[in-house]
């Protein structure tokens, strides 16, 4: 189990937002046994959807830095869920969709942004089994989203 998780986000500069609602007929999270599944979360900035498509109007180091700020939401969510991050075993799996041209492939890429701000949260626990998608369009238009297991 990880300690001290609250300790190293504040060391790293991040202040969690308040967990976002669901923006359709499901719930945020849901946990059976000792797992927790986080719904895609989609990326925002300034708290509307991030707009664009890797490839055509954004590049991969924006696309990065979206998909590193889906994780930073995904944190929120997890946390709100289970009480404490220090609960979380480790990240299990991550699935990033990335809003992207048929000739773009460096979703994989893009994806590293959250993969990467896991492993700096939770260490060894963030490393995580994952795929990463191009798709031709994610709802409200958003660059990526992402969606995460848990083990608590």
């Amino acid at each position: 189990m990880n300690t001290n998780i609250s300790a190293r986000l504040k060391a790293l500069g991040i202040d969690l937002p308040p967990p976002g609602p669901p923006a359709a007929a499901y719930v945020m999270a849901a946990s059976t046994g000792n797992m927790v599944f986080l719904s895609g979360h989609i990326a925002k900035r300034d708290g509307k959807p991030w707009i664009g498509k890797l490839g055509q109007d954004m590049d991969t180091e924006t696309g990065k830095a979206a998909a590193r700020a889906i994780g930073i939401d995904l944190i929120a969510t997890l946390q709100n869920h289970v009480g404490s991050l220090d609960k979380v075993k480790r990240i299990v799996k991550v699935m990033g969709l990335v809003n992207s041209t048929a000739q773009y492939t460096d979703q994989h890429l893009v994806i590293n942004g959250c993969s990467e701000l896991l492993v700096e949260v939770f260490g060894d626990a963030g490393k995580h089994a994952r795929s990463a998608f191009g798709v031709a369009q994610i709802p409200l238009g958003a660059c990526v989203e992402i969606e995460l297991i848990a083990e608590i």
